[in-house]
């Protein structure tokens, strides 16, 4: 008996796809898939290229004595719209195809990069490589607009992220194996291209100049919007359960956008409040604030503001900010693919964020470099290198917590105990607000201080060791001891968390149940058989 059962259990687990690691996706789903993943790397392609001549325009024409302070007031403005983004889009997902919205959102966002090529042109504005001096020449406007540009492209980029998350639903379905499974392979392929468009944007700005070095961008994002048309999504799938909030069709006149719109931005904010609630409620969750939001910060902080300001103050060059950039892509591509190979084996996220917390302290050799730092291109090269295991360990921790948040709140209890809101879509929302919250105050405020210490001193040592080193070892203190809050988390690579196990072991206890019901009915079935003299033959 006992022989049966261990065979008919290896059996079952030598099928499943994740063991393999080959999910069982039919051949639609394999061309929806591929589809997307090539209007994703043409996305990346243009949003890379896109922010890095942006974020270098910006560095390069706000006043000297205010350009980070602005720069991070842009950047927090952008990220606040993209949440506007996000609620003016989810009323159309309800009403048209995933895929037409999507399509339609990129192709508006192409417009919106447009607007600041026309502008230049228009003012005066000329490629580098066409000035005599080979020096950028500017357009007469008001350097104040790319706060206005900033915000618009923000609305546009929010509509497109919120449906990147909804339509992998839709195009493999509700399977929980195959989902993470496509999640991890967009975003192996998200982070390669990223890496590439980062360091292409660099060369870009060097020969075009930063008001014109994404002109590429719009065509970018026309051929992704053009063959995400072609994804073809079964009626069967269509799905908005990402969105957050539910049933939002009871509530609301699906003939009226503007009363959507409306209780959008209600149920948006129901949903925030009810995010908290739960983060701060429960030890469970608790520690999900610095080691999501917090983290999230830092990562955004470190590319952002650290990047721009080493770029321009040290190496005197702001095109080569996208050259860091691009180290820090290749990280995150790390991350991501060791969670992918190593998930059987570290199954919770707390060996991941406690690998982001120790890497956090190396953002120290920024102010070492900047005193031994020449200006010539081989040190953005070498500056790269180093935030390779920043985002290596902030890209792994992400995507383990994002596992583990999904895993937790979209089933049991928290799944049916809010009736207005979905409670996972409320700890994102939460999360994710804090996130944008921290970044619009702090990256402006510590700006200043960059502004000011060069300004004071014809340099920025003295603010890189302190928005810089100082800030991220006390934040990395933090996170350790977030790490050491759930209940199982004080070993080195716990097997569960608060009661949680990985999946496969979730999924091998249900295989073996099932196997042990199967061979019981089978032998109560030859039992009663033999009674009856009806013996099956062999």
């Amino acid at each position: 008996m006992r022989f049966v059962v261990g065979f008919s259990s290896l059996s079952s687990l030598s099928e499943r796809p994740l063991i393999l690691g080959i999910p069982a996706w039919s051949r639609d789903q394999k061309r929806n898939m591929a589809i997307y993943i090539t209007g994703i790397m043409f996305y990346k392609l243009g949003l890379e290229i896109f922010n890095g001549s942006i974020t270098t325009l910006a560095t390069d024409r706000f006043q000297t004595a205010h350009t980070f302070t602005k720069l991070g007031a842009a950047q927090g403005l952008n990220q606040a719209a993209q949440c506007v983004g996000a609620i003016l889009i989810a009323p159309l997902i309800k009403r048209w195809p995933t895929r037409t919205v999507l399509a339609t959102s990129i192709l508006l966002f192409s417009l919106m990069t447009t607007l600041l090529l026309i502008i230049d042109a228009s003012t005066g504005g000329k490629m580098k490589y066409k000035t005599p001096e080979q020096k950028v020449h500017y357009g007469s406007w008001n350097p104040n607009a790319i706060f206005f540009i900033w915000t618009l492209s923000g609305v546009s980029y929010g509509m497109v992220e919120l449906i990147r998350r909804v339509i992998p639903c839709d195009i493999v379905g509700g399977d929980v194996t195959k989902l993470r499974r496509m999640d991890a392979t967009v975003h192996i392929f998200y982070e390669v291209t990223g890496t590439a468009a980062a360091i292409a944007s660099s060369s870009l700005i060097t020969e075009f100049g930063n008001n014109y070095s994404f002109f590429l961008t719009p065509v970018f994002y026309s051929i992704a919007g053009l063959i995400w048309f072609f994804v073809d999504i079964p009626r069967d799938n269509a799905n908005t359960a990402g969105l957050g909030v539910e049933d939002l069709e009871k509530e609301v006149d699906r003939g009226n956008y503007i009363v959507q719109l409306f209780w959008g931005f209600i149920n948006f904010g129901k949903s925030v409040w009810v995010g908290f609630l739960i983060i701060f409620s429960s030890r469970k969750f608790i520690w999900l604030f610095p080691g999501y939001a917090m983290a999230l910060y830092l990562h955004r902080f470190v590319e952002n503001s650290l990047a721009p300001a080493f770029a321009k103050r040290v190496l005197g060059t702001s095109a080569w900010s996208q050259i860091i950039v691009g180290g820090s892509n290749f990280g995150e591509l790390l991350g991501a693919l060791s969670v992918f190979l190593f998930a059987d084996h570290v199954t919770t996220p707390i060996p991941w964020l406690r690998a982001d917390a120790f890497a956090l302290n190396i953002v120290w050799t920024l102010q070492y470099y900047s005193t031994i730092a020449g200006m010539n291109v081989g040190w953005a090269w070498k500056t790269g290198a180093t935030y390779i295991p920043i985002s290596f360990g902030w890209a792994a921790g992400d995507c383990s917590l994002a596992a583990y948040i999904q895993s937790v709140l979209s089933t049991g209890d928290y799944a049916s105990k809010y009736t207005d809101v979905s409670a996972l879509g409320a700890v994102m929302a939460f999360l994710y607000s804090s996130y944008i919250t921290m970044n619009a105050i702090l990256s402006s405020v510590l700006g200043t201080i960059i502004d000011d210490d060069f300004s004071d001193h014809g340099n920025i040592r003295s603010s890189l060791a302190r928005v810089g080193g100082l800030q991220f070892s006390i934040c990395s203190v933090i996170i350790l001891i977030a790490t050491f809050i759930p209940k199982g988390a004080f070993a080195f690579n716990p097997g569960a968390i608060e009661g949680v196990r990985n999946e496969q072991e979730l999924w091998e206890e249900d295989s073996m149940a099932s196997s042990i019901k199967s061979d019981v009915e089978g032998f109560k079935h030859r039992h009663k058989s033999e009674e009856s003299g009806f013996a099956p033959s062999s």
